[in-house]
């Protein structure tokens, strides 16, 4: 009877002591690696434009920028929190040039994830004229940018794009993809910048930052003009913010020269 209590006491205590052991974890399969995240991409997209469009066109007057500013701004924050983990987040074709640059994304995935912007982009641009009034959407081109009106604007507008993208590019990358500076409040960090560059830069170029916010409400409502802009200026201003983190400011698994 002593010999069976003290087996059943070396029991207990192995299975009270012994640490749980936790399954092999199981490699992503097909759906998981490619379509998700595309799908990710896509669903993201459109409701940041279907949400952004919808705070232009609806916009009080004698609020300014503070309503797009701060609709785009918690809303990208708020779906990059929600889709970080299925397809990184990006929403935008310069961040996905970017991440691609910095090592953050495979090559077989940038073209899916650019094609999914700009389709999600149509397709939330076509949410926000399906449920705003005609008047206001007419009035505001469809929240496509028609702050442009003459070629003697085009320089400061561009300029403003390069820089407000490049600034917004940078914070992502040294938010989420730089090892060192790696922040789990990028979300935040990204929707913060939204909002101040919005305010800042707002009556300059319309702060777009983000060829797929231009070309859905360009596409449904049909209006071009200085469209190249809006993918010149934001595409430019993430590949140099790319360049700088990968030569000077990441760290040194990044980082091409000064190792």
């Amino acid at each position: 009877m002593t010999d069976e209590k003290m087996e059943m006491a070396e029991v207990g205590t192995s299975l009270v002591s012994s640490e749980v052991k936790t399954p092999p974890a199981r490699p992503p399969n097909k759906f998981e690696k490619v379509f998700q995240p595309c799908l990710g991409e896509l669903v993201g997209t459109a409701f940041f434009v279907f949400i952004g469009c919808v705070s232009v066109i609806e916009n009080v007057e004698n609020v300014g920028r503070l309503q797009p500013a701060l609709v785009h701004g918690l809303a990208v924050a708020v779906l990059v929190a929600c889709m970080a983990e299925i397809s990184g987040s990006h929403f935008n074709p310069p961040f996905t040039l970017a991440i691609f640059l910095c090592g953050g994304l495979d090559t077989y995935m940038v073209i899916p994830y650019l094609a999914c912007q700009l389709v999600g982009g149509v397709l939330g641009a076509a949410m926000a004229k399906a449920m705003t009034s005609m008047e206001n959407y007419t009035k505001a081109q469809g929240a496509a940018f028609a702050l442009l009106q003459s070629n003697g604007e085009i320089g400061r507008a561009l300029f403003a794009e390069v820089a407000m993208t490049c600034l917004i590019t940078m914070v992502l990358l040294l938010g989420a993809v730089n090892v060192k500076t790696r922040n789990p409040m990028v979300p935040f960090m990204v929707g913060c910048t939204v909002i101040f560059n919005i305010l800042a830069g707002g009556d300059i170029s319309g702060t777009c930052m983000n060829p797929a916010r231009a070309f859905g409400p360009a596409l449904v409502s049909n209006y071009w003009t200085y469209h190249w802009v809006y993918w010149v200026g934001p595409i430019a201003g993430g590949l140099i913010a790319a360049l700088l983190v990968r030569l000077l400011l990441g760290d040194r698994k990044m980082r091409l020269i000064l190792k």
